[in-house]
């Protein structure tokens, strides 16, 4: 039964769960039986030890069988509940969880245990979604591995000896290894998608502020985005709708209506719509491109299941997006370098006294906690955001790359007056394995190289599995970005697209997913 539960999809639960044909509180226990069961292990300072996905970094047993408890009560007495009041759901360690600690992945709040709720946490409960634990993450969402946490690395449950991307790998993961049906995720230049595309799983990055990002610990506040990953374009869709809506605490959160996502995803029809290939972010890998012929490969198949399904196919060129990445980071790290300020050891988290000093001042004690509480990649970011920021380079650098934004931006649109969306490889590469690129840094930012843009200039995006590499039977994933408010596109074309590449593998692509315990260390 247990097993049989954990591999149903958030809908399929829902429904199950309204039907009474089983307990919010045996979905629960399922799932929490298979975190202990996969996850592994941690010490007593929260390092992973031993073999394990450890996509948790904190599990909230107690709180998410009590949960699941009074769920089953209400609907027991008649109360009428929200969709999915009672499904069990992750939440990425970057958003602030009222007396559950949370940590960013970074030893700088350490012990750290939030007052309050992020807004999205705040609708997840207000829809009764239970909440297992919080997940593991590159810390501060720097990276594109989830090797960056300070507790440790997640691994890919698809290869153990892989990486599930970054930075909300642990989300990602949790998915993949049927530890959660649902999990929250953050994108600031990839950080959703990119984890979707090498696990098998789907992540969305909505229009930026169509989900608050109050209660969010900001790493660029002009290009952080929240949003859900799950198995399935549907699940996706309706934990969109939970999360999505204006917050007046967030000056940054539109004022619009919420496209019905939810529709968009059962509308199954993509006849007569203009499907935009980006020729920049479609590599050609027996020319030294970067990308993975695999790759290639999965990605043209579902554009030609997208043409079978009635859509039309048009190329189109955004020459800026070459420079993009650059662009970005030079905008992130500047951004990063003004937010993680805040971070001064005076009023929580980690506080270090300096070794050999009998009377600190408060600037010895702050540079003796940041040398400790951050890690390489967070300290490599700030330098790089403070220099560019600097007297006499802000405007050679900062500014340049700001105007460089304005050009993506006027890519975008002129693009999306050939197309309806634009599609792309989601990652160049399929999951590398853990250790690969920590040595050389550049070669771990280009794999955001076809996520960044989006971020950059506000637009939605999504990623879904597309298939296997040839190379390494690992997954590839596909994007779909639409115009900035046109959320609903993404889950039209995607709901479709994933229909008729399932028809095509004879059911999900994660039934190919070897089978676990136990894992490799």
């Amino acid at each position: 039964m247990a097993e049989e539960l954990i591999r149903r999809t958030a809908a399929e639960l829902a429904g199950a769960l309204t039907r009474r044909e089983v307990s919010s509180v045996e979905v629960t226990r399922a799932h929490l039986d298979r975190i202990a069961a996969v996850d592994g292990t941690r010490d007593a300072d929260g390092v992973a030890t031993g073999p394990g996905v450890h996509a948790f970094l904190h599990v909230s047993a107690e709180s998410a069988l009590a949960e699941a408890a009074f769920v089953d009560a209400a609907r027991a007495a008649g109360e009428t509940l929200p969709p999915l009041a009672g499904v069990p759901i992750a939440v990425k360690d970057v958003m602030t969880t009222r007396g559950v600690p949370t940590t960013c992945g970074s030893r700088i709040l350490t012990g750290w245990v939030p007052p309050y709720d992020a807004t999205v946490v705040r609708k997840l409960k207000e829809s009764r979604l239970v909440l297992l634990g919080k997940t593991n993450m590159d810390e501060f969402a720097m990276g594109s591995s989830t090797e960056h946490s300070a507790y440790g690395p997640t691994r890919n449950p698809w290869d153990p000896t892989r990486i599930p991307g970054g930075s909300g790998g642990g989300s990602a993961a949790a998915l993949a290894a049927f530890e959660a049906p649902l999990a929250t995720g953050t994108d600031t230049g990839g950080s959703i998608r990119q984890p979707a595309s090498v696990t098998g799983t789907v992540g969305v990055k909505p229009t930026y502020g169509a989900v608050s990002r109050y209660g969010l610990v900001a790493l660029a506040s002009s290009l952080d985005q929240a949003g859900p990953c799950a198995r399935t374009v549907l699940d996706t869709a309706l934990l969109h709708a939970v999360m999505a809506g204006h917050d007046p605490r967030d000056s940054t959160s539109l004022s619009d209506p919420v496209p019905d996502v939810v529709a968009a995803a059962t509308t199954m029809d993509v006849s007569g719509m203009r499907i935009g290939v980006v020729r920049e972010l479609h590599g050609d890998a027996e020319n030294g491109s970067g990308y993975q012929a695999g790759v290639l490969r999965r990605f043209d198949e579902a554009v030609e299941a997208l043409v079978d399904a009635g859509a039309k196919v048009v190329e189109v060129s955004c020459p800026s997006f070459t420079t993009a990445l650059a662009a970005y980071y030079l905008i992130l790290p500047s951004e990063a370098s003004s937010n993680l300020a805040k971070f001064d050891a005076m009023r929580y988290g980690l506080r270090v006294r300096p070794e050999g000093v009998s009377d600190p001042t408060a600037e010895q004690v702050m540079a003796a906690s940041r040398a400790a509480g951050f890690g390489d990649e967070v300290k490599r970011r700030i330098i790089l955001g403070a220099y560019a920021l600097s007297s006499g380079y802000y405007d050679a650098y900062y500014g340049s790359a700001q105007k460089v934004r304005t050009l993506v931006q006027r890519d975008f649109a002129a693009a999306f007056a050939e197309a309806d969306v634009l599609v792309s490889p989601t990652s160049p590469t399929t999951a590398f394995p853990l250790g690969a690129k920590l040595d050389d840094p550049l070669s771990m930012y280009l794999q955001d190289v076809a996520t960044i843009p989006a971020n950059l200039a506000g637009v939605p995006g999504m990623s879904l599995p597309a298939g296997l590499a040839d190379e390494d039977g690992l997954p590839v994933g596909v994007q779909i970005l639409a115009p900035a408010r046109a959320d609903d596109r993404l889950y039209r074309v995607g709901a479709v697209l994933e229909a008729a590449l399932r028809g095509r593998w004879g059911g999900p692509l994660l039934d190919r997913i070897p089978e676990f315990p136990p894992l490799g260390g």
